[in-house]
């Protein structure tokens, strides 16, 4: 039986308040496939991402990376070995683009010349000219650009596992396709086991090979991408009829 990348087993979850916000999901994501989760605010989405690099921690049941268990493994090295997008890129304003991009290698102790280098090969394979954009400032960027950098720091320790929380949500629709299309070639050329997080059925569909839609803390719907616009699931069919709304005459 193949190894799984990710895996969530029988998670539970309530929040400090103690109302129960994720309710035994069994989840089992393949090395270098990209997976996608859909679902209303609030029905957990985010927080069982969070959970994969020990940033939320379940009251129950197991989340492995690569079979170890996230509770029994060094932080320090489970984060370096998971690349994390969200969507306001996180960026340091007084650092520049060379720098945010390699900031994880900085924090790890490694060589500047080393450090450069992989800045200039990550920012390449988001598409930024490392000559044009190394010494730019966040604030200096568009926001796509912006993205591209968080996306290069994410890759910067060569992550076995990458997390992307809503990485587009805040761009405008053109640059936001322009970015999709940037990471769609991105993901076929470094495999990656990928967990990606929107409300975008389209960009879910695009993106991914497969889809798991959550609703109230539960996983209502599991199925490869080619079957969503199909099913019979009726949550899944809300979800595609609230996107895909008939154009009035």
């Amino acid at each position: 039986m193949p190894k799984a990348g990710v895996e969530f087993r029988a998670v539970h979850y309530s929040l400090p308040n103690g109302k129960p916000l994720l309710h035994d999901v069994s989840l089992s994501l393949a090395p270098n496939t990209t997976t996608a989760l859909l679902g209303r605010s609030g029905s957990g989405k985010t927080t069982l991402l969070r959970m994969v690099n020990a940033l939320n921690t379940p009251d129950s049941g197991q989340v492995l990376v690569e079979e170890k268990p996230v509770t029994h493994s060094n932080i320090d090295q489970l984060r370096r070995s998971i690349g994390y997008v969200i969507q306001e890129t996180g960026l340091f304003p007084h650092m520049t683009v060379e720098r945010n991009a390699g900031l994880a290698l900085e924090l790890a102790g490694r060589p500047k010349s080393e450090i450069a280098a992989r800045a200039a090969e990550v920012l390449t394979l988001t598409g930024l000219n490392p000559a044009e954009h190394s010494r730019r400032y966040p604030w200096q960027l568009s926001g796509g650009q912006r993205q591209r950098v968080g996306l290069a720091r994410a890759l910067a320790t060569d992550p076995t596992v990458l997390l992307m929380d809503e990485p587009f949500g805040a761009l405008d629709p053109i640059t936001r396709a322009e970015m999709q299309t940037m990471l769609k070639d991105l993901l076929a050329r470094v495999h990656k086991t990928t967990l990606l997080v929107t409300h975008d059925l389209d960009e879910a569909l695009y993106l991914a090979s497969r889809v798991v839609f959550l609703a109230e803390g539960r996983v209502v719907a599991d199925l490869p991408t080619s079957e969503v616009l199909t099913s019979d699931n009726p949550q899944v069919r809300e979800y595609v009829a609230a996107v895909h709304r008939a154009v009035p005459a």
